[in-house]
């Protein structure tokens, strides 16, 4: 029996994730939960998963939440609050997995502190590794963490690899990685019609069901821009190595090109449940309740080079992965901020590459040697991000 700890519990990750550990009560016991604002949510969990523990950012919202726990009979779960409590419950002895779901930057001093305890690190959170970059990769050679990721594409890379692979080491035969791309909703719209979408189109996304912010960057294009960047760490690939395929379908995650001429793919229903189980399940394997693949549903699958016109943000993640240092953490502030302002419709969805771009023009580029200095880099970006917008909005 395995303790497992999920921050950012109450998102679709985190839902999943409890979901795939309901199936196997004899594999996983839920240690600790984690929220920013569900409280309801939490809750619900709290009540069907019984851990130990339960941590908010806030403490009067904490204090709120011990109360109808006590009311429920259930003051035994201990309930925690601040940003150093995700770092407590993500480092605790009986904890033996923790997955990494909290969406951005918020996300990095958790699964970094779950890194350096040597946990299993089953990371959905692409920020944490894009910001820290090899800082990040350091902590999990030096303390012997299994490093397993959750995101569907970099999830199939894994899988794809030869046996007994390890992140962060290169393989050897590979001569590529094909990262695939659904192109989110707005592959086929006209270019002059992008300057107009709203919040909800830009939410919309045809294959996958994702929270606002990833959403958002699935109609981008940035989230597949980070997912380069993330697999040139995880893989230990240069960014000309890593190429981005885009497929509508959604059915291969993603391939792997062998200097044979073998080309291995991972294929399977778009649902979230399948990475999540590989990775709780690895070295072995256990049932998911995803939907078997059906291929003559399915019918044809296809394939497309991206358009960087339509899609600047990708192209400028490749920019920020090769030039390195604090540049892949402006990128990321940047985005974060700039999603937030079109979620709030303060910019155009055509605004969030020009602000992107202007952070990444402006920030003179310095090499990264310390936790201090990406938090920096990430708070520099997010004010040049902020001032931008109040001078143009």
């Amino acid at each position: 029996m395995k303790g497992i700890c999920i921050l950012g519990s109450t998102g679709s990750i985190g839902v999943s994730t409890l979901d795939v550990v309901a199936r196997h009560p004899d594999h996983y016991r839920v240690v600790a939960l984690t929220a920013h604002n569900n409280l309801d949510r939490l809750f619900e969990q709290c009540v069907s998963h019984r851990p130990g523990y339960a941590v908010l950012l806030q403490e009067e919202k904490a204090a709120e939440f011990r109360e109808r726990l006590r009311l429920r009979g259930l003051a035994e779960i201990e309930v925690l609050s601040g940003l150093r409590a995700l770092e407590d419950v993500a480092s605790l002895p009986e904890v033996d997995a923790v997955m990494a779901a909290i969406v951005g930057g918020a996300g990095l001093l958790p699964t970094l502190a779950a890194a350096k305890a040597g946990k299993n690190v089953l990371l959905a959170n692409k920020e944490a590794l894009v910001m820290s970059g090899p800082l990040f990769m350091a902590e999990v050679m030096k303390s012997g963490a299994n490093l397993l990721p959750v995101d569907s594409e970099h999830n199939a890379v894994f899988q794809c690899m030869p046996a007994n692979y390890h992140a962060g080491r290169r393989a050897p035969m590979v001569r590529r990685i094909l990262l695939t791309a659904s192109g989110g909703p707005f592959l086929n719209k006209r270019l002059d019609e992008l300057h107009e979408v709203s919040p909800e189109q830009a939410c919309a996304h045809p294959n996958w069901v994702m929270g606002r912010k990833i959403s958002v960057d699935s109609a981008t294009m940035m989230n597949k821009g980070l997912e380069v960047i993330e697999a040139c760490l995880l893989f230990d690939m240069p960014p000309e190595q890593v190429q981005v395929v885009v497929h509508p379908q959604s059915v291969i995650h993603s391939m792997v090109d062998y200097g044979d001429g073998t080309v291995l793919a991972q294929m399977g229903n778009p649902d979230m449940r399948i990475p999540i189980a590989h990775a709780l399940a690895w070295p072995e394997r256990f049932e998911s309740g995803a939907e078997p693949l059906d291929l003559f549903a399915v019918g044809q699958l296809n394939f497309r080079a991206p358009d960087f016109e339509r899609f600047p943000n990708l192209r400028l993640a490749y920019e920020a992965v090769r030039a390195g240092g604090i540049m892949p953490a402006v990128l990321n502030a940047a985005n974060e901020v700039a999603v937030a302002a079109f979620l709030d419709q303060r910019i155009r969805f055509t605004a969030i590459p020009t602000l992107i771009e202007h952070c990444m023009q402006e920030i003179v580029p310095r090499p990264v040697d310390s936790i201090e200095g990406v938090l920096a880099a990430d708070r520099e970006s997010r004010s040049l991000a902020s001032q931008f917008i109040n001078q143009t909005g």
